[in-house]
């Protein structure tokens, strides 16, 4: 995550470290996002500036300046738990998150869960696709290779967030969009990663001849 004021240097940074920037797409995208290429280890990274867009958009513009180094905890767990076909590793991500820190009403060495609660309280569709990865995970939690006390733990840190989220008062638009549920989709699908990020590319950055 980057803010869109620093575009230019985002991209100075990067191409000093050897990355191929994608010019078709950062030319096109790269008000709001930037992707770049590492071709000696086929590695890719992308930069959202500002807006964090997957399933869900969320602005994290104020979000950026809460810790000097990286995104906060909560911010991090936003960004598993928003997407709709989540798989085992992000699972796995937002389990290590729970397994490492608590939830609580602030930023500060912990998940704040009354920010997360606030954001499902402002959109019924991040209500829906939050509380349903949470309860996935928990169902998923016995999977994993974690010790008995770690597991405990997790739970319970999940479910306080859980309540947390319910505990929140929501308004009348909030629950007549409950009322529609999922006649009507509440996210959306991001592009495949073969067509927007394909690492298959020359050195150059131009793609790859078949």
């Amino acid at each position: 995550m980057g803010h869109a004021k620093q575009s230019r240097e985002i991209k100075q940074l990067f191409v000093s470290l050897d990355y191929v920037p994608r010019d078709k797409f950062n030319a096109m995208q790269g008000y709001r996002r930037l992707i770049f290429n590492d071709m000696a280890n086929q590695r890719r990274v992308d930069v959202f500036l500002d807006v964090f867009e997957m399933c869900h958009s969320f602005n994290f513009k104020e979000r950026l300046e809460v810790d000097a180094k990286t995104i906060p905890l909560a911010d991090m767990l936003v960004t598993k738990i928003q997407i709709i076909d989540v798989n085992e590793k992000d699972l796995k991500d937002a389990v290590c998150l729970f397994a490492d820190y608590d939830v609580g009403a602030g930023d500060r060495e912990m998940i704040n869960g009354a920010y997360i609660a606030n954001l499902c309280a402002g959109d019924w569709g991040v209500y829906k696709t939050f509380t349903m990865n949470l309860d996935r995970l928990l169902a998923k939690l016995d999977d994993f290779s974690l010790e008995d006390n770690i597991k405990t733990l997790v739970r319970a840190r999940v479910s306080k967030l859980r309540a947390m989220i319910e505990d929140k008062p929501k308004d009348f638009r909030w629950r007549m969009r409950a009322r529609v549920g999922e006649k009507v989709k509440w996210y959306e699908l991001p592009e495949a990663d073969k067509e927007v990020v394909d690492s298959r590319m020359t050195s150059d950055g131009s793609p790859a001849k078949s």
